[in-house]
């Protein structure tokens, strides 16, 4: 019914269509775009080999970190765009040409490029400068932290004296209210 007679007068079926000039492009449009799709798919897993050689060349810096502070936690992320984790506001991603190492970090102002390297050795030297800025910062703030203990302690110790007063002075008043009233019901009973 829905086939064509073909010379013979059979009904071809209707994949036997003649090639189309039209078809054969869409037909080889599909094969490219399934070979763009793999070269995709080899170049994120030539970045994600690139970032796991960093990764395994992070490996001794990361083992002088010593192990109570957990300020930085590493791992590598395999997402459309792979990234190596240093912490969790910094991270290596491959640059546009999947050749060069680029290390950034989240700032509230937007993104901070802090080092862009092709070399293993190089990245891993930023890296290292990266580690040793944030332990810095981690040592400042605890010392300002002790400050702000010590200040702190003081402040309550202040409000506890405080509190101790104003009880004391409560009970004393109370008591001069209580004998007041004592000696004001006692002239009054005693008239006659």
């Amino acid at each position: 019914m829905w086939g064509r007679k073909t010379e013979s007068g059979k009904r071809a079926a209707p994949d036997e269509a003649p090639a189309s000039p039209l078809k054969d492009a869409v037909r080889q449009a599909r094969i490219e775009a399934a070979e763009r799709t793999g070269v995709v798919v080899d170049l994120r897993d030539a970045e994600v080999a690139r970032l796991e050689i960093l990764n395994e060349a992070l490996d001794p810096l990361f083992a002088e970190v010593p192990p109570e502070i957990e300020l930085f936690d590493r791992g590598l992320s395999k997402g459309d765009v792979p990234r190596l984790w240093v912490d969790a506001i910094a991270h290596i991603a491959m640059g546009r040409d999947k050749r060069e190492y680029r290390f950034v970090q989240d700032t509230r102002y937007g993104r901070k490029v802090i080092a862009e390297a092709t070399d293993v050795a190089e990245m891993a030297q930023a890296v290292k400068r990266y580690i040793a800025g944030r332990l810095v910062e981690r040592e400042r703030a605890l010392a300002d932290d002790s400050n702000l203990s010590l200040r702190y302690a003081h402040i309550v110790e202040t409000a506890r004296r405080k509190r101790a007063w104003r009880r004391f002075r409560t009970v004393v008043l109370s008591i001069l209210i209580g004998l007041g009233a004592f000696v004001a019901a006692v002239l009054l009973l005693a008239k006659p």
